[in-house]
Parts: C-alpha cells; structure tokens; sequence
C-alpha cells in the first residue's frame, strides 16, 4: 500500500491490524514502514524465583544396576509399543469362538 492510500484509510488499517494483519507502506513502490498488532511487553523474569520448589534426587547421577540396564535396553521407548512377555500372554483368557445358530 502507498503512503497516499494509507494517509486517507488511516482508520480502516488500524482496524485491520487490531484484527491481528501486518500492513507494509511503501514509498514509490518500496517497502518503508510497518503497521503491526502492539504487543504489551512482558514481565521481566527474576531469577531465583523458584529457589526451593525445584530438586534433585541424591540418586539421580548413581549407575544403573544390570537389571536396570537390561529394562531400559530391552524395552521400547514408547509404551504401546511393548510386546507382551510370555508370562503375559499366558494370565490372559482364551478368546472364545462366537457359538454357531442352526440354519432352518
């Protein structure tokens, strides 16, 4: 959009940016300035704002026993993935055949 057009539909562009369009303004076909939505600045951050709500575990850098170590290298990562182990398989019931009805 040129600066004349601008100029004269001043209103109807900051309506259009409240509803959240960027305008480019342009001078003899080159791009000079923006009209964008304002944003309000945010909060500073405080550091140590969390002091105290945040820890650590006194284990949390310990090895890994083996059995450990051979969950996490023997299981997929995502857990609808897993097969279900032997002993699994065999707690569940048989699934059961529907019964067949006699034709007449």
């Amino acid at each position: 959009m040129n600066i004349y057009a601008a100029k004269t539909q001043f209103s109807k562009l900051v309506k259009r940016v409240r509803a959240g369009e960027v305008i480019i303004i342009a001078d003899a076909g080159k791009p000079v300035a923006k009209l964008v939505p304002f944003e309000e600045a945010k909060a500073p951050r405080v550091l140590g704002a969390d002091r105290g709500k945040i820890w650590i575990a006194d284990d949390s850098f310990s090895a890994f026993t083996p059995e450990e170590i051979a969950e996490i290298e023997n299981n997929p990562i995502d857990p609808t993935e897993r097969v279900p182990s032997r002993a699994a398989k065999k707690a569940r019931p048989a699934k059961r055949k529907p019964a067949r009805t006699k034709k007449r």
